[in-house]
């Protein structure tokens, strides 16, 4: 629950990310090999390839599912479902997919400080062939482009909560978010990070720990970034994390989630769910807790909302969030 003063903070979560377009394509496998891609893994591709293949997309007239993606985004797309004030903080292109992109988040419920760059719309295409095996080209584009100027000291001030998604700690982006994290700090607003990937964590341990040792106040991690960063099992792994951190959350699959706080940890289960793609479940978990606790929620039944969130969203393709009613939600957990 909040125990900080939030009078004046209206907001409930901004979120500082990689503002990229999801694009989903069903395609045979021997399109793969037209557009030079290995199947089954993720492809990190330059400007000129992206175009490229997005041409040939194009020319091809294969039908293209847009959805607005990157993890902070999935995040805050899920709390304004809940009713939840939020914002995201990004870059996109002055190009097609950087209006859609901006339209789309608006038509989630969140409040976008999106501005544009020249280069394009950062992008993850997803392929997705017959037997639902998923191929992904992705170009971080403008996205790389945000800049300490593009975080408005209002907002953070206005906030309960900065979320932060550890993709940002390489590359430009990282001095933007410590500038974040240091107003943040200036106006009492917690510090929420996901540390997003055990290969990020390997490369940047050390800066990471001073992070979270030093200004982190929630970190949410599954269970393979928990053994990275820690070298423990799901439950030592919790209480390590807790010593550094005021809530540490280590989320593990299909057993559901463990939460440290105040020396104890809490376990929460998953939700049953017929599983199509598990993209974005984590992100959507962190919406659930997050929402719950800047509500004041008790941490266990944050914890659930963020479970029961994270299991609608793996039963569809996409992090659409539509279909998904986020009041019936917060009922089903409530009366629990």
């Amino acid at each position: 629950m909040m125990e900080e003063n939030t009078a004046i903070k209206t907001n409930d979560v901004i979120g500082l990310g990689n503002a990229l377009m999801d694009l989903l394509i069903e395609v045979e496998d021997n399109k793969l090999l037209e557009f030079d891609l290995k199947k089954g893994e993720m492809h990190l591709v330059e400007e000129e390839k992206a175009k490229l293949i997005l041409e040939k997309i194009n020319q091809q007239q294969l039908k293209i599912e847009a959805i607005p993606g990157g993890s902070s985004a999935n995040t805050l797309k899920g709390i304004a479902l809940l009713g939840g004030n939020a914002l995201l903080c990004g870059k996109v292109g002055n190009d097609k997919h950087g209006e859609i992109y901006v339209q789309e988040i608006e038509k989630h419920g969140v409040i976008a400080r999106i501005n544009k760059h020249s280069s394009i719309t950062g992008h993850a295409l997803t392929f997705i062939t017959p037997d639902s095996e998923r191929t992904f080209s992705v170009h971080l584009g403008a996205a790389i482009q945000l800049k300490k100027e593009d975080v408005l000291e209002e907002d953070i001030q206005k906030s309960k909560v900065l979320h932060l998604e550890g993709y940002q700690i390489e590359g430009p982006t990282r001095e933007t978010l410590l500038h974040a994290i240091a107003l943040a700090k200036k106006h009492n607003t917690l510090v929420s990070i996901d540390l997003a990937d055990p290969g990020l964590i390997r490369r940047n341990k050390e800066f990471l720990k001073e992070l979270v040792m030093k200004h982190a106040d929630i970190v949410f991690v599954n269970e393979k970034e928990a053994k990275e960063f820690t070298g423990l099992e799901e439950a030592e792994a919790a209480k390590e994390l807790g010593k550094h951190c005021k809530i540490a959350i280590v989320k593990i699959g299909k057993e559901g989630s463990l939460i440290y706080y105040n020396e104890v940890i809490t376990k929460i289960p998953c939700f049953p769910a017929q599983c199509i793609d598990t993209t974005g479940a984590g992100d959507s978990y962190a919406a659930g807790f997050l929402y719950g606790y800047c509500n004041n929620w008790h941490l266990e039944k944050a914890g659930r909302l963020g479970s029961l969130l994270a299991s609608k969203v793996v039963a569809q393709k996409g992090v659409d969030l539509k279909n998904i009613n986020g009041q019936e939600l917060k009922r089903e957990i409530a009366h629990d």
